[in-house]
């Protein structure tokens, strides 16, 4: 394995697993001894200085994690704002309803009502803070069912699930076929 191949992998492993990891679990993971795993952490550090890297190694006891250097932590508070400030996603508001009427529900279930998979929505949702998981079904696989949370609540005004607008009844719905007939309607008035 090359030197540069090296310090990716560790590079990769630090990064994805977030907190801080030991040696020892490093070169399980990277299949490299733990006195090069060391090393080759002072070489991606030096890196990091060298170039100006926004990140930087950080050592916690005996472990270590990739960081963002202190100095960007504004721009970084900023960009995270920015996204939670994002209005939702005609996808996102789907996804949203159809928990919210029949909560609590798996992926698996909206999925089938939207006709789409609503695994990303979902997990943008709960990292959001509207939507929570709510146990796991007795079910092969024991699938996770979600819920909404308070913040749902207090996003959309209303003080608790009781007081959300009732699902409009079949009276007064049309089918598709009518609804074919209409749009064929629309388009020979348009026509003439």
């Amino acid at each position: 394995m090359k030197l540069d191949e090296s310090i990716a992998i560790i590079e990769a492993v630090l990064f994805a697993h977030g907190d801080p990891i030991t040696p020892e679990k490093l070169a399980e993971a990277s299949g490299i001894d733990e006195e090069t795993v060391v090393k080759l952490i002072d070489q991606l550090e030096r890196r990091y200085n060298v170039q100006e890297s926004g990140l930087q190694i950080i050592r916690l006891n005996n472990g270590f994690q990739i960081t963002t250097r202190p100095e960007y932590s504004s721009y970084i508070k900023s960009a995270l704002e920015t996204r939670k400030q994002q209005p939702l996603s005609q996808a996102a508001m789907e996804t949203l309803s159809i928990i919210a009427y029949n909560q609590p529900v798996t992926k698996s279930f909206v999925e089938q009502v939207r006709g789409i998979d609503s695994s990303s929505v979902v997990n943008t949702l709960v990292e959001r803070d509207l939507l929570e998981e709510a146990g796991r079904l007795d079910l092969p696989g024991r699938p996770v069912a979600y819920r909404t949370t308070d913040t749902f609540l207090r996003c959309f005004g209303i003080s608790s699930l009781k007081e959300l607008p009732p699902l409009p009844n079949q009276e007064g719905q049309l089918d598709f076929d009518e609804l074919a007939e209409l749009e064929l309607e629309k388009k020979a008035a348009e026509a003439e």
